[in-house]
């Protein structure tokens, strides 16, 4: 996973402050990283995967509060191994 284009298409996308971009993208680089997304649904977690999942959550949610809906959807079909990769409160 490239951690700077996936950050450059967040921004684009969902907007943001720099460092919830920044956040977001290290949170899904150490996702794709640790391999359990492959390993509970069968694909390797790429820019586009992320940006459709993200896509998903409802439309009045900011970045950080998108990546956590989905995040929080890995935990209650895969268990709370996923509960590592949310994101706290950036302040931006």
């Amino acid at each position: 996973m490239d951690r700077q284009r996936l950050a450059e298409a967040l921004a684009a996308e969902f907007g943001g402050g720099d460092r919830t971009v920044r956040t977001v993208a290290r949170q899904a680089g150490d996702l794709a990283d640790s391999g359990r997304l492959a390993a509970d649904i069968g694909y390797e977690l790429t820019t586009e995967r992320v940006l459709d999942n993200l896509r998903d959550a409802p439309a009045t949610y900011t970045l950080r509060k998108r990546w956590n809906w989905w995040v929080g959807s890995l935990e209650l079909a895969y268990g709370d191994t996923y509960r590592r990769f949310r994101v706290r409160d950036t302040a931006d």
